[in-house]
């Protein structure tokens, strides 16, 4: 989560006297891949050692799922592109330098990822996919990739199993088309399969679909604007992917849904309530809060939690939109009611955790830390043919402001890798029994 694309404010750097003294140069050629200095390592080793970066472990559902058999686990990550770090040194003042090594950063995710053998891997901010195609293929993963459209240099990839999913569709969606900015979402239509490679792939998103009688998965995968200020830009991307990804689920017979990514949204925002609702009346919300987005430090984090829930909650009064900001938050001129055609839950809402890593609603209190901003913006949403087993929870508060921001010496990227492993709902009546109890 930072600013990336046009007409963002640019940040603020903290007063010298409250930074330390660092050259920058060689955290920009740190993070470029090249190696700390030996010396400085060595202080560090003095000087008491690496802290506690805090572990991470599997929580599993109170409810008995045994009955549904076919599995997998999918992962939603954030991975700090490379360029995007070096534009935004000033996030990552507070972390040892060596830490925004990408060779060391890709192992370290790389590491982490395999402890979960996911089936499915959904990277955003990747300006380096060739490496993760690298890293990823010796573990059995084959990948799309698609590049931001203007100037950035990063994108979103998806990667699975080949053992157990071949790629029957693929579609790439540029919100340039639709006057949204520059950031891209992809979907994937996974079928469900054992020792079978991808084949007769179609990727012309005009052509014609033939329904198939087999176990399928529709997998989206988004990085939404960042800019805080254009809740109705927030609004039209994250329509425009539920739209389409309805159109394909009902093609092959209301095949499941999962949707993955950063959506720069706060759990209370209303870009979330508009994921798990039918409707959203977008004049009941002041557009430039519509995400929930604000700076805290993280020493304040404790309080930007706990007020979160009085930033985004819908208004009396009705706020003034034009007419432009409208039809791009809708589609359609004069029209303020937003449409969400799928029924969509969040996987972590679906797993009890803990005081300690979630909020009241269930969602994580952070899945990003840097030194502006602790909070949570990345989530896996799914249809009501999916029942989350088990996620694995996400850091403590406690241990974030230990380490002062991320990444850390364990951790990869800024973000926290969001991981679910999810069932197959076999029926109707299941799928609604199990929506009901969520």
């Amino acid at each position: 989560m930072r600013a990336m694309e046009d007409g963002t404010a640019p940040r603020e750097r903290p007063p010298a006297q409250h930074r330390p003294l660092l050259d920058h140069r060689k955290r920009k050629h740190q993070a470029e891949g090249g190696r700390s200095d030996p010396a400085h390592n060595a202080k560090r080793r003095r000087t008491g050692g690496r802290p506690d970066d805090g572990a991470r472990q599997w929580v599993f559902s109170p409810r008995d799922l045994s009955s549904f058999k076919e599995r997998f686990v999918i992962v939603s990550y954030n991975i700090l592109g490379v360029e995007n770090a070096l534009k935004h040194l000033d996030l990552y003042d507070s972390i040892p330098s060596e830490c925004l090594s990408w060779d060391l950063r890709k192992r370290r995710m790389h590491k982490e990822l395999r402890s979960y053998n996911p089936s499915i891997l959904c990277f955003q901010e990747v300006d380096k996919f060739d490496d993760l195609a690298d890293l990823f293929r010796e573990d059995g993963y084959t990948g799309i990739y698609k590049q931001r459209t203007g100037e950035a240099t990063d994108g979103c990839a998806i990667f699975w199993k080949e053992k157990e999913f071949t790629l029957l569709y693929q579609e790439d969606i540029e919100f340039q088309k639709f006057g949204l900015r520059n950031n891209v979402a992809q979907l994937c239509l996974l079928k469900v399969s054992l020792n079978q490679s991808n084949d007769q792939v179609d990727k012309d998103a005009g052509s014609e679909i033939e329904p198939v009688s087999c176990r399928t998965l529709l997998v989206g995968n988004i990085h939404v604007l960042f800019n805080p200020n254009r809740g109705d830009i927030k609004l039209g991307q994250m329509r425009v992917l539920l739209e389409r990804a309805n159109t394909l689920s009902k093609q092959y017979g209301n095949t499941p849904v999962v949707i993955s990514g950063d959506l720069n949204s706060t759990p209370k925002s209303a870009i979330c309530q508009f994921l798990t609702s039918n409707e959203l009346d977008i004049l009941q919300y002041d557009r430039k809060n519509i995400s929930g987005q604000i700076e805290y430090p993280v020493r304040q984090m404790t309080y930007a939690i706990q007020h979160d829930r009085f930033r985004c909650m819908a208004s009396q009064q009705k706020f003034r939109w034009s007419e432009e900001e409208v039809c791009l938050a809708s589609g359609r001129r004069g029209c303020t009611r937003l449409q969400n055609p799928l029924t969509l839950s969040s996987a972590y809402r679906g797993v009890p955790g803990n005081l300690h890593t979630r909020d009241e609603n269930g969602e994580p209190l952070a899945t990003s830390c840097h030194s502006k901003f602790m909070g949570t913006v990345d989530y896996i949403w799914h249809s009501s043919a999916l029942v989350p087993v088990g996620v694995v929870d996400t850091l403590t508060i406690k241990v974030l402001r230990r380490l002062r921001g991320l990444p850390s010496k364990k951790w990869g990227s800024d973000h926290l890798a969001l991981v679910c492993k999810f069932a197959f709902i076999d029926d109707e009546a299941n799928a609604a029994s199990t929506m009901d109890n969520h």
